[in-house]
């Protein structure tokens, strides 16, 4: 089996990026590499980690062109020219149009800070807070044409401590989101996952 060739959508800091990139170099992504960053802004700190990274990136302006299906079916081409596997979304901060997500259908993945169902959309963390929960999390799941609604692949659970807050929770969780995710993607390298409706298994 050759390399596993992941593309990384990320619109700011590019924690998850760095986190999954460290793991490959560490070899702990199952052949995976980072063939791809993808970023609607390019000025966002992912795109100097990139950089130094000597990872290629595709940097685009939304308002540039016509519409959102006009700037992914762009997205698409330099997706397929770099031989993209898989599509992992990390910190992209758009919906996509079904131009993407029929096209990667089960090769796409997003990490999102709660425990699915619960809390989707923006502001996870502090809709979490604001309800009053005692324990929250992290959960990868496949993408689809609803907002966090695709299949749960993978689920960490946090206790959410009393007197927390919106900064010192997110810290918890990023710490958490740099843990499964890269392994998360190490499964899909070692083409362990398995979906049959919305349930995901992962094999031996």
């Amino acid at each position: 089996m050759g390399v596993y060739r992941i593309a990384v959508f990320a619109s700011g800091e590019g924690s998850n990026f760095q986190a999954l990139a460290e793991a490959a170099d560490a070899g702990k992504l199952g052949k995976a590499e980072i063939a791809l960053l993808v970023c609607d802004k390019p000025s966002a700190p992912v795109v100097g980690r990139a950089g130094r990274l000597g990872i290629p990136a595709f940097l685009f302006q939304p308002k540039d062109y016509e519409s959102r299906e006009a700037y992914e079916r762009v997205i698409v081409e330099q997706l397929e020219a770099h031989g993209v596997d898989l599509v992992v979304l990390a910190g992209y901060m758009r919906l996509l149009t079904p131009v993407i997500v029929e096209k990667f259908s089960r090769r796409l993945i997003n990490i999102h800070p709660s425990l699915l169902p619960a809390f989707p959309g923006k502001d996870a963390i502090r809709q979490a807070l604001a309800y009053g929960v005692k324990v929250s999390g992290v959960t990868v799941h496949f993408v689809d044409e609803g907002m966090d609604t695709g299949p749960i692949i993978a689920q960490a659970a946090i206790p959410i401590a009393s007197g927390e807050t919106p900064e010192s929770f997110a810290q918890a969780v990023h710490a958490v989101e740099r843990e499964l995710y890269p392994e998360v993607v190490s499964w899909f390298a070692q083409g362990r996952v398995k979906l049959e409706g919305r349930q995901v298994t992962i094999g031996e």
